[in-house]
């Protein structure tokens, strides 16, 4: 008869109870958040604030580039090895498989970018915005879609996905031409996965509508609500979001992990909505 210590019978329920915990969350996958909202309190204690996301229940996090975002909040990270970085994350009890960049350090630093997302232990590198300006012509978003396909190229042959995150921008017509659709038109649909902002509800978009309409394209979802009484972003659940038909669409779309971004507060009121959200 096998016997089993006590340490060892722990451990087991522990991963059982874990086990269980994600299965309630939607479409079994852990709930996670994205680390810009709360980058100011990072900065003054990276370790503590990870372990407050984590009391909350979130178990993945979605890091941005220190150096590239080194003026915008995660200036006290930049001298952080990625070793580092990860012990202390895994630490918490949390894991990063995801991190934003900025397009300039993507271009000119790619190499070394690259290896600090495999010792971070990324799977996904996702570029947060083109930065163009806002009179920019169709041809300076094909001429920057086509340059993400060569990064996506170099991200791809290191193991990783390469992703691009959209903001209002892509959701304006040029000459009759939405540019969200022209960017699924040039992006190669193995190089570039798409991570979809749920906030252009605000805009009148449905995730679910794009999930469907370009399946297997999407890697990765933002989640916030949107309050149409009040004109703001809300808690998850607590705005005009179809939460159940957004999640039922992301199956098609090949969705593969979701990051809350939101402050503080609206973090963890985003949390219990989705840890019993029943898709």
């Amino acid at each position: 008869m096998r016997t089993i210590s006590r340490r060892g019978f722990l451990s087991a329920s522990a991963a059982g109870v874990a086990a269980l915990n994600l299965e309630a969350d939607p479409l079994g996958l852990p709930i996670g958040c994205q680390t810009y909202p709360v980058r100011d309190d990072l900065g003054k204690d990276f370790e503590g604030t990870l372990r407050q996301l984590r009391a909350i229940g979130y178990q993945t996090i979605e890091m941005c580039s220190p150096p590239g975002y080194a003026n915008s909040g995660y200036g006290s990270l930049v001298n952080m090895k990625a070793a580092e970085m990860r012990k202390t994350i895994n630490a918490t009890g949390l894991r990063c498989e995801s991190c934003h960049y900025q397009f300039r350090e993507l271009k000119e630093n790619l190499d070394e970018r690259i290896a600090f997302a495999k010792e971070l232990g990324l799977r996904q590198m996702v570029l947060s915005t083109f930065g163009l300006p806002n009179d920019a012509t169709m041809a300076v978003w094909d001429k920057a879609a086509d340059d993400l396909n060569k990064i996506g190229e170099q991200v791809q042959k290191a193991g990783m996905q390469l992703g691009f995150h959209n903001h209002n921008f892509e959701f304006r017509e040029i000459d009759g031409v939405l540019v969200y659709d022209r960017l699924m038109k040039t992006f190669d649909p193995k190089l570039v996965k798409m991570q979809f902002q749920v906030s252009v509800i605000s805009l009148g978009y449905e995730a679910a509508a794009f999930m469907t309409k370009y399946p297997g394209r999407f890697l990765s979802m933002h989640l916030q609500d949107w309050s149409s009484a009040d004109k703001k972003q809300a808690a998850v659940g607590a705005g005009s979001v179809d939460w159940k038909k957004t999640f039922a669409a992301v199956k098609t779309g090949g969705v593969k992990n979701y990051f809350v971004e939101m402050d503080m507060n609206a973090l963890k009121a985003s949390y219990p909505y989705l840890h019993g959200l029943k898709v």
